[in-house]
């Protein structure tokens, strides 16, 4: 028998960045302010909405697209905030969170050999996914420090037309907040060169500079866009692994195709539960901002403090700071000598870039945190970091 061995195709990935980081987190009692998961509670109406469907025996396989009345109130939630209209039972597929999502939506669209544009640094599953369907990636770098992309860029990534533009805005890991113009010029590739978009908005209610635009929105894109969204970062909700695809109905199919054979169906008592969360008044997610803009101040100021180079991410919940000024320029020895001498996890961003180059000098913070847990973390930078 031959040795057991992972497929050659995800042999290069091994063991993700945040799960490597949270055990050595673990292991030598760090602050971990490295994978983003809030370490504070969701809010109660969700939950309790999630005992009541288990209390009502809502315990069985859900409809493989999605709980009707999750589909039906994502789709009007979407017609509230963006005046787009879908069939909630046509257009929607709910998925085991949106990272599932994206697999779904890769896997049901690329073939062998095709090519798919994405931007760098980019969420770490996004590589992988495009492994398993047997495609290649092309990127559009942001550069840092204001992480956008250079004149050219984008239109030298859709030479050769590609399949799949993967697309996400607010960005993980920059906070970049994608303006109307970078948008347009996505969409007018997209539509030259008869692309399709899938795009992850995870992050769309969290906000702090700018405006959220979705690019299914743009004229020409809703016919060619999937747009990705999910219940765990607005509702600081990530074990409940609830996210969904909502696209015209041959895109919602190949998402559905392959969903169908990678989990069936998301947790049933979670979805009813999302259906409750999609009712929160605005003023839940205004708090949310305001409280989320504070933890990203806070931790802004503190790493700046310690001599770090930091630009303010407009959005999501991670922010990147620039090692060099401390004398470091290469964020995995940095982030080890951190958690093992420190005690303080950060994510090394390298596993994010494809040129290494660009992302080695810097490093990964997630704000996703209680106030206590970053000014914990904070005062042991300032304890124990030195300049080199």
């Amino acid at each position: 028998m031959r040795t057991p061995e992972t497929a050659a195709r995800l042999r290069p990935f091994g063991t993700t960045i945040f799960t490597e980081m949270t055990r050595l987190a673990n292991l030598h009692g760090a602050v971990n302010l490295a994978q983003g998961f809030p370490d504070f509670a969701g809010p109660d109406f969700v939950k309790e909405a999630a005992v009541r469907a288990i209390r009502e025996d809502r315990n069985q396989y859900a409809r493989m697209a999605g709980e009707p009345v999750l589909v039906e109130a994502i789709a009007a939630d979407l017609r509230k905030r963006t005046g787009l209209s879908y069939d909630p039972m046509t257009e929607v597929v709910v998925t085991a969170g949106a990272t599932e999502a994206i697999c779904d939506s890769i896997l049901g669209l690329v073939e062998p050999g095709d090519d798919v544009v994405m931007l760098e640094p980019f969420y770490d599953s996004y590589r992988a996914c495009v492994s398993m369907a047997g495609g290649r990636t092309r990127t559009i770098t942001l550069r840092a420090p204001d992480f956008r992309w250079e004149p050219g860029a984008a239109a030298r990534a859709f030479d050769g037309r590609p399949r799949v533009l993967l697309l996400n805005t607010p960005h993980n890991p920059t906070g970049r907040v994608l303006t109307m113009p970078e948008l347009q010029e996505l969409a007018d590739l997209c539509i030259r060169h008869d692309v399709i978009c899938v795009t992850d908005e995870v992050y769309e209610h969290l906000v702090f500079e700018g405006r959220h635009v979705s690019i299914a929105t743009l004229p020409g894109m809703r016919e060619r866009t999937i747009t990705i969204h999910s219940t765990g970062k607005t509702f600081s909700l990530t074990g409940f692994k609830t996210g969904w695809a909502v696209a015209p109905a041959p895109l919602a199919k190949a998402v559905s195709t392959a969903h169908q054979f990678v989990t069936f169906a998301g947790p049933t008592p979670f979805q009813h539960a999302t259906a409750a969360a999609l009712a929160a008044p605005e003023s839940y997610h205004a708090e949310l901002v305001a409280e989320y803009r504070a933890r990203r101040d806070l931790l802004v100021t503190s790493l700046r403090e310690q001599g770090f180079a930091v630009t303010a991410p407009e959005g999501a919940y991670f922010v990147m700071a620039d090692i060099r000024p401390l004398g470091w320029d290469d964020d995995v020895a940095f982030c080890r000598h951190l958690v093992e001498h420190v005690g303080v996890a950060a994510i090394p961003p390298t596993a994010f870039y494809e040129n290494r180059d660009e992302g080695r000098f810097l490093t990964r913070w997630a704000f996703c945190k209680r106030e206590e847990t970053i000014r914990a973390g904070m005062d042991r930078l300032a304890a124990k970091l030195r300049k080199r």
